[in-house]
């Protein structure tokens, strides 16, 4: 009998055998499908307990414990009284949380971000901006608000990190197993899974809604990666931030287009669209497009759209912000032009600063600008730079001028502190204080706490987490084939007695993570002192399109393994949540130093404040706004040196000296007991005075009080009477527009400054008459602006002040103004005429200006 190679060929077919829970621990299924259980310590801690190395080696995910569990021990925990004792408390106080009604009369929020930073079983986040986004749904569900998220599910997400022998990244994408993922398909009302259609390129790819319950609130997850789709298509869901410039665009494509098809098959009808970042800017024409199809007009469109949209810029240079080029535009997204029942010209100048340059691309930041009322940076110094980055759209206005707010980052308390902290600050703030948690007066009671006390606490977190460095170094060096001998080197030489300073973040060439090796000579002095040991730990990924970053890494690796720094420099691969939280809970110190001003805000320093970590950073980011001089160190904000090579020396040797002459001896200081009462007085001080100020408590506070409120109230005005308000405004904007290039000065009687001096203390006096052109003065503001250069490309604005209206007759309105200055020396000034209206938020909603 002969074989052929077709017959023995394996034909083999997929098949769930879905694990049978018994009925005493049904709620132990329940609770795992919902990510609460990763910030309530009692069920983490209770699931941990099943089987704590097999919950370790599946990334914490009570989800795929259960499914890998032996029928046996489900079986065995059925029949534990103990543990269904324990279930039944966990699954009270899980209960009790999600029972706590939501607040009423707030406006319900759609949350749109590529990614999500929730746990790190879950696949959706590649750094900081995801794990901000997680931990703002985190505390939604906490603050019970009405707000829900919109991303993509993917199938890889962002690599896993893997290092060669000479410290070359490597990149691995292990799939996500959905079944063993806490999502759940969004089902139509016939229970058929809900799916989105967007058309990409001429193709309509299905997107199927997951929803994952997050506390109180749901994420809707959007995924192509099924058999509706061609391989190419399926595709879109596969990596975050992988493939090309084009890749990119069809991502976002699918994030904002499907992601308003899924929220309006769903009904959830939100009142405000929160842009995270410019990824989401398709939002804005997908509503366009259904504002107009519902018969309005562009502009009346338009209206409706910025009345109820925020936008958070989180990248603090023009590079940073996503864009694409005309031909891209066209060929994916020419139909809008038509749908939007405006010219492919007026299309394209949604995303460009010159509506006339063809050669510019679409910028995602741009279009989400214009089509947003409110604009904010995420601390603020960003707010700040995003300001002066975004003034050149806005001409006619300085950097100050611009409607660019902030709110400053924090992070999710409950996910990031330690629980031993945590229960230490119970037992002196109070029963449920986590609940006015950004109340500083709350916090100042850390100094009720003994010393003692409150540094063994720590010394036991750097004993873990010198523990797991050392158990991971022993697990990669192996596998990456280094020699017993070097790796027996290494580990022998971490000291749970050293000093030790962290540094772990995305490594992207700004933030300058080599920095401290910029004087060889000095590091190895500093790292080798006689019974001070210091050890410095770094960790990151850099993308695997960035070469320099991973050059970075590469020289740290290198630098780690030669004999004066074996076990003082440490570089541990595969950076991620859990390997985050052991890191900022464990270190003493806590190091940033990244390039002026090109930090946004930054989130890791604050993780480290709240549980005691002293900070020494750049004061770039939140830490220019938490540095305080008793409760951490800091490189100063200005630069000296043009030349970066020459500021990256200072800063080294800045570096250098505040260690040497400060932070170690302090440390090092110890009284009989053993501990240093000076460094304790730096951990109480970051704990009472910075951490309050950066929890997501106050972010979500913040967020509502400057956008959500006001948005609420402006989305709330336009949709009134069949969207009245917003047709009648966008017609004054269209008349207003129209006239404002016939706007004539006919008088300008004004004192002639080019000879005379105005004295201190005297008015300064003008008065203006301007031919309105048939727009009606009372929608006419005239202001005098004084400006002080600072050079030949830049001026301040010192002082604004508005004129009185005296009289309008026959066409004309007469303008006066008497002003003392209030300032002395030599300043430019001039008389700026711009538009107002009542349902104005802020000048540059309608970016108009007349120069008398």
């Amino acid at each position: 009998m002969t074989i052929t190679t077709t017959q023995s060929e394996m034909k083999l077919k997929r098949i769930f055998i879905q694990p049978q829970i018994p009925q005493e621990l049904a709620a132990l299924n329940r609770m795992s499908h919902n990510i609460l259980w990763s910030w309530i310590a009692q069920v983490s801690e209770l699931f941990s307990s099943i089987d704590p190395q097999l919950f370790t080696e599946l990334n914490y995910n009570p989800v795929a414990l259960l499914e890998n569990l032996p029928p046996a021990r489900l079986n065995e925990l059925a029949g534990d009284k103990d543990f269904l004792k324990r279930l039944a408390s966990a699954e009270e106080a899980f209960d009790a949380y999600l029972a706590e009604p939501m607040k009423k009369d707030l406006p319900r929020i759609a949350y749109f971000s590529m990614e999500y930073g929730l746990h790190i079983s879950l696949k959706l986040y590649s750094g900081g901006l995801g794990v901000l986004a997680g931990d703002y749904l985190k505390e939604a569900s906490d603050s019970n608000v009405d707000l829900f998220g919109v991303g993509l599910l993917y199938r890889y997400g962002y690599f896993n990190q893997g290092l060669s022998m000479n410290g070359d990244q490597l990149h691995h994408y292990p799939a996500q197993k959905f079944t063993q993922l806490p999502v759940e398909p969004v089902r139509r009302d016939d229970g058929n899974w809900l799916k989105v259609s967007v058309g990409i390129k001429g193709r309509m790819v299905q997107a199927k809604v997951w929803s994952l319950a997050i506390g109180r609130i749901k994420l809707y997850l959007l995924d192509t990666d099924h058999e509706d789709n061609a391989p190419e298509d399926r595709a879109l869901t596969h990596q975050l931030y992988g493939g090309d410039n084009e890749h990119r665009l069809k991502q976002e494509i699918l994030l904002g287009i499907g992601g308003v098809r899924a929220i309006e098959e769903m009904g959830l009808n939100p009142d405000i669209y929160h842009l995270n970042e410019g990824h989401a800017g398709f939002l804005s024409l997908e509503r366009l497009k259904n504002y107009v199809a519902a018969g309005l007009s562009f502009p009346e469109a338009r209206e409706m759209v910025r009345a109820s949209s925020l936008y958070t810029t989180h990248t603090p240079v023009p590079a940073g912000h996503d864009h694409f080029p005309e031909h891209l535009m066209r060929d994916y997204l020419y139909n809008y032009a038509t749908d939007l029942a405006i010219e492919w010209p007026e299309f394209m100048a949604l995303g460009r600063l010159d509506p006339d340059d063809h050669g510019e691309d679409f910028n995602m930041s741009k279009l989400s600008i214009r089509l947003s009322q409110r604009v904010n940076g995420v601390s603020k110094l960003h707010g700040k730079v995003s300001q002066e980055m975004f003034t050149e759209l806005f001409p006619g206005y300085t950097a100050e001028e611009v409607h660019i707010g902030y709110v400053t980052n924090s992070v999710h308390y409950p996910t990031w502190i330690a629980n031993s902290m945590h229960e230490l600050f119970s037992t002196t703030f109070g029963k449920d204080w986590v609940r006015d948690q950004s109340n500083k007066d709350i916090w100042r009671k850390v100094h009720k706490i003994d010393d003692k006390a409150l540094f063994d606490t720590r010394h036991v977190l750097k004993v873990r987490l010198l523990n797991y460095v050392r158990e991971k170094l022993k697990v990669d060096m192996r596998r990456r084939g280094e020699s017993p001998r070097t790796t027996f080197d290494i580990l022998s030489k971490i000291n749970e007695k050293a000093l030790v300073l962290g540094f772990a973040r995305r490594f992207a060439t700004y933030k300058r993570a080599t920095l401290l090796f910029n004087n060889r000579d000095r590091l190895r002095e500093l790292v080798n002192r006689k019974d001070q040991p210091v050890i410095f730990l770094f960790a990151g990924k850099a993308h695997p399109a960035d070469h320099g970053g991973q050059d970075l890494i590469r020289q740290i690796v290198q630098i780690s393994k030669e004999p004066e720094f074996a076990g003082k420099i440490i570089f541990l691969e595969d950076y991620n949540m859990e390997m985050a939280k052991l890191l900022t809970q464990g270190v003493d110190i806590w190091l940033n130093t990244p390039t002026r001003p090109l930090e946004a805000s930054g989130t890791s320093g604050m993780k480290a404040a709240m549980n005691g970590s002293v900070n020494f950073s750049v004061l770039d980011g939140w830490w220019a706004e938490g540095y305080r001089p008793d409760a951490g160190w800091a490189l100063p904000l200005e630069r000296t040196y043009d030349d970066q090579h020459l500021q990256n020396e200072l800063d080294a040797e800045t570096m250098y000296s505040i260690l040497e002459e400060e932070i170690i001896p302090l440390y090092f200081d110890r009284d009989e007991s053993g501990i240093s009462k000076g460094w304790m007085g730096y951990v109480k001080q970051i704990i009472a005075e910075v951490a309050p100020y950066f929890t997501m408590k106050r972010m979500m506070d913040d967020y509502f009080e400057r956008f959500y409120l006001p948005l609420g109230q402006s989305a709330r005005t336009v949709r009134q009477d069949n969207q009245k308000k917003a047709k009648a405004y966008a017609a004054w904007k269209e008349a207003t527009a129209a006239g404002w290039s016939e706007l004539e000065t006919i008088e300008n009687n004004t004192l002639d400054t080019v000879n005379y001096a105005l004295p201190v203390g005297e008015n300064f006096s003008a008065e203006v008459v301007i031919a309105t052109n048939g727009i009606d003065p009372d929608h006419l503001v005239l202001e005098a602006l004084f400006y002080q250069r600072m050079d030949e490309e830049t001026i301040k604005l010192r002082r604004t002040q508005a004129f009185e209206r005296v009289a309008s007759t026959n066409g004309t309105a007469t303008f006066r103004l008497s002003v003392d200055p209030h300032l002395a020396g030599v300043y430019e000034y001039g008389f700026r005429m711009r538009p107002v209206h009542d349902m104005m938020p802020h000048p540059q909603d309608l970016n108009l200006v007349y120069w008398v």
